[in-house]
């Protein structure tokens, strides 16, 4: 069957060959939570996971090495067999420390395994819409409506990747009444998605090497490329306390950013349209260089554009080569992923489409 249209009027390639990995319906569930010295927001979490309804799943919370007092407060759950704990030796940033919990979850034979910010606090209902909407359209990824915290703004709908090689969450800031409507979409917030178990057996884990940033937008497209569908759901939603762990580390997000923006497009981005979209990334790159050094985060980001660069001829170049071999969407198909998002542009890019 052809993909369907990608909030676009043009339909998206048709693959090539079956893909038995939409077809089986999910039934057990894990639920991966990441905690870094939050264990206040992380037992704020855990009790909404809780509340979940219609669906039972097993929580595994993966500790990335705390020194505050998280395991004190987390041991006991555990103990009491509300919670299986996974405590890392290091920090391995997000994409390695859910991969700890998601071999967990793999081992155990789960259909599926959900991601969740340990900021992030589920509505009632939200675990059982993502696995209605899986069942339903037949999609590998599911990600549902992250709101902030007050519940008034949308904080994600889902991401898109532009031709400036830039990711943004869909309909970031707008009124929450206003939130798109469900379907298709290039990619998925790891901060509040559930995975089918195929996934990753297929495509593989989150890239470690992104340690924390757009590793989740990495995962979408692989999965698009490997025709495995990405599906947003409005009817799954929770609220965002968003920067909660990443405002403890001065820099982080300025470093990450850096680092990880050029990886995303070497290993992702077809061989015909590369040329394009890598002219228009390196001005945006530039700018945001210097607007990084005109507001006092010249350090972080220089630091990141070097190991981009160290990166990129260790490891991205290689990887890039293996994703594309493997690709089984056409180049043209991978182009209805993208927005044509101006990012000079001072308006936010339309939830519309991409």
């Amino acid at each position: 069957d052809a993909l369907p249209p990608l909030l676009a009027p043009v339909p998206l390639s048709a693959p090539r060959g079956s893909r038995t990995v939409i077809n089986a319906q999910v039934a057990r569930v894990a639920i991966v939570v990441l905690n870094w010295n939050g264990s206040t927001d992380t037992l704020r979490c855990l009790d909404a996971v809780a509340r979940q309804i219609d669906v039972n799943p097993v929580i595994i919370v993966v500790d990335n090495n705390s020194e505050d007092e998280s395991l004190h407060r987390l041991r006991p759950l555990a103990a009491s067999g509300r919670i299986v704990l996974l405590e890392n030796d290091s920090n391995d940033g997000f994409a390695g420390g859910v991969n700890v919990g998601i071999t967990y979850a793999l081992e155990g034979g789960f259909d599926a395994v959900a991601l969740l910010n340990n900021d992030a606090v589920p509505q009632p209902r939200w675990l059982v819409e993502l696995v209605t909407a899986m069942n339903e359209s037949k999609a590998a990824i599911v990600t549902g409506l992250l709101l902030d915290e007050a519940g008034s703004k949308v904080d994600s709908a889902g991401d898109f990747y532009s031709w400036w090689g830039m990711p943004f969450p869909r309909a970031r800031g707008e009124d929450a009444d206003q939130a798109p409507a469900s379907g298709f979409v290039a990619s998925a917030s790891g901060g509040a998605t559930l995975y089918r178990s195929d996934v990753f057996r297929e495509i593989g884990l989150f890239d470690e090497n992104f340690f924390a940033y757009f590793e989740d937008v990495d995962l979408s497209l692989r999965a698009q490329s490997a025709l495995l569908r990405v599906y947003y759901t409005r009817d799954a939603v929770a609220f965002h306390a968003r920067g909660s762990s990443s405002s403890q580390v001065s820099g982080l997000t300025t470093y990450q950013s850096f680092k990880n923006l050029p990886l995303l497009a070497i290993k992702n981005v077809p061989g015909r349209y590369l040329p394009l979209l890598w002219a228009r990334f390196s001005l945006l790159y530039g700018a945001l260089l210097v607007n990084a050094i005109r507001t006092g985060r010249g350090k972080p980001a220089l630091r990141g554009m070097r190991s981009a660069i160290t990166l990129t001829f260790t490891y991205a170049l290689t990887e890039r080569r293996r994703i594309q071999r493997l690709r089984q969407l056409s180049a043209q198909g991978f182009t209805r992923l993208m927005s044509p998002h101006d990012p000079w542009q001072r308006q936010p890019p339309s939830s519309r489409r991409p």
